[in-house]
């Protein structure tokens, strides 16, 4: 990969020798290609994804909102899941569009800091959120009796708002603690958005105390999320096996399927990304594996339960053809 010269990638940096310091004010994220055909090519490729990937996720939130047959505690739940994949994609892949096109790797500490909280909060509210829908199918399928009584609306929110408020100390905690370093070897960044792992490999500073907290934390949520979900769906099929009639068998594994799909894909593009050896300096096959983390899950969710999901194919064309009747009316 080809850096800038050496006095730009220098400009405004902290550092910190015996008796001065230089207050750093940007980063330099990695771009994909020094070609600038190549580098608008990959401008309009994100851009592509992130179009199809917003009208995907929106379109799930408009038909589960509009559409009373949906109104039920697994579609509540989707809605919310569809609505962080929205914001989960606006984090990271409009800024590397548009740094892409414009040919502009900079980025201020502010908006590395926000893109962090951001990206942090979106991948730990999704993954609470998927487990929350875990235990949605556990109850229906499991206590189907029980179900309005325990996956109530007010359960519900309570349940989404826990996902919601734990994942704002979980991102606040990491990003707070991660730029309490100090940077003074490289600002630039291996890597086409802002993230920890990143951040941590250029720090000047004693890194072993944040890198211990947040693989911690990440095994704690990580494990203790994927416990109770393998947990959950053991007890799914050990009672949907003892179903008499095979149509019910099919049925009750056709609302799952979506769900562990979406689950599998979100854990192994993760952990694949965050559990390879650390390198020093960027390369193709770290941003494609980057790439394949962020953008891919959020985008192909809608595509996976909409496929998997006779009620929302219905209910989709049921609003299409709405919205060409209004059309056409106007």
């Amino acid at each position: 990969m080809k850096h800038l010269p050496p006095d730009r990638e220098v400009t405004h940096w902290s550092l910190k020798m015996s008796n001065f310091t230089i207050i750093m004010t940007e980063f330099l994220l990695m771009g994909f290609s020094d070609t600038r055909e190549l580098q608008i090519l990959y401008s309009l490729l994100f851009f592509l994804f992130y179009s199809a990937g917003m009208m995907g996720n929106l379109l799930i939130v408009i038909v589960t909102t509009f559409d009373r047959r949906l109104h039920t505690p697994m579609y509540f739940f989707l809605r919310n899941l569809s609505i962080v994949d929205a914001c989960f994609l606006s984090v990271t892949v409009p800024q590397a569009s548009i740094n892409s096109l414009v040919n502009n790797r900079a980025i201020s500490v502010t908006g590395c800091a926000a893109q962090i909280f951001l990206f942090t909060f979106m991948a730990y509210v999704e993954f609470t959120l998927l487990t929350v829908m875990a235990r949605d199918r556990y109850v229906a399928i499991c206590h189907p009796l029980l179900y309005p009584v325990i996956m109530n609306p007010r359960v519900c929110m309570q349940m989404t708002l826990t996902c919601l408020f734990t994942g704002l100390l979980y991102a606040g905690f990491h990003t707070g603690y991660t730029f309490q370093l100090s940077f003074c070897q490289s600002n630039v960044i291996h890597q086409f958005f802002c993230d920890i792992p990143s951040l941590l490999k250029i720090s000047c500073s004693e890194t072993f105390s944040n890198t211990l907290s947040l693989l911690g934390s990440a095994v704690v949520v990580g494990l203790g999320c994927f416990a109770f979900i393998t947990a959950s769906y053991m007890s799914i099929f050990s009672t949907v096996l003892r179903f008499p009639v095979k149509e019910d068998q099919r049925k009750a594994f056709s609302t799952c399927v979506p769900h562990i799909i979406v689950v599998s894909l979100f854990l192994i593009s993760g952990c694949y990304v965050y559990l390879q050896p650390p390198s020093d300096s960027g390369s193709l096959k770290d941003i494609i594996l980057s790439i394949f983390y962020s953008i891919i899950p959020p985008f192909l969710n809608p595509i996976i339960y909409s496929l998997r999901n006779k009620q929302i194919k219905e209910a989709a064309r049921i609003v299409m053809k709405r919205m060409l009747l209004l059309r056409n009316k106007a």
